[in-house]
């Protein structure tokens, strides 16, 4: 039995659900974020690591799709589970292989409408309001080798206003993103603690 989970965050874009999960897991004693790996240098991401003792490794198109070199990594800083908080590659079938069930991934709409390669960001919120959908939401769920096709941990929805855009559309869906995913990991590490 574990008596603390380390957790990774994998991260393309701004790293907003990063950040968001860096504060959370703060406060947290029994799970640690050890290790965040970004496709992008991210100044301010990277500043809060240092400050949280949180190591930031910045990757290459190749490393991030490097099976290898992430199991290596991942095994470095001790990682029990992997976080995709808007990571936009693939994750390699062996590094899943490796992580059954303890790869958790966040999606910008009620999958699995609106899920499968190529849908991400602003594509799904498009995708939304083109389908004339009166609702949208989150999809906290684990990641198989299928595209956006895992266990579903949770579903969160907002209702879509006549003059929504994808601007207005994308805040809405960040604010249940940065209420709901932090919890939803919490209460999934918390439980299979119980299991080890």
């Amino acid at each position: 039995m574990f008596n603390c989970h380390n957790v990774s965050i994998f991260v393309s874009g701004t790293g907003s659900n990063a950040k968001n999960l860096i504060r959370f897991f703060s406060l947290a004693k029994d799970q640690k974020i050890k290790l965040i790996l970004s496709e992008k240098e991210n100044p301010e991401l990277e500043s809060l690591c240092n400050s949280e003792k949180i190591h930031f490794l910045k990757v290459d198109k190749q490393q991030s799709t490097d099976v290898d070199f992430l199991v290596e990594k991942c095994n470095k800083y001790e990682i029990h589970y992997i976080i995709l908080a808007g990571f936009l590659k693939k994750i390699p079938e062996k590094l899943i292989q490796k992580y059954p069930e303890q790869i958790i991934n966040i999606h910008p709409s009620l999958l699995p409408k609106f899920g499968g390669k190529g849908m991400f960001g602003d594509n799904v919120h498009k995708a939304v309001l083109e389908s004339k959908e009166k609702e949208s939401g989150i999809t906290i769920h684990l990641v198989n080798e299928e595209y956006d096709k895992g266990k579903i941990l949770g579903q969160f929805t907002i209702s879509i206003d006549k003059n929504e855009t994808v601007k207005t559309l994308k805040e809405k869906i960040q604010k249940l993103e940065h209420t709901h995913f932090p919890p939803v990991i919490y209460d999934l590490l918390q439980s299979t603690k119980k299991h080890e």
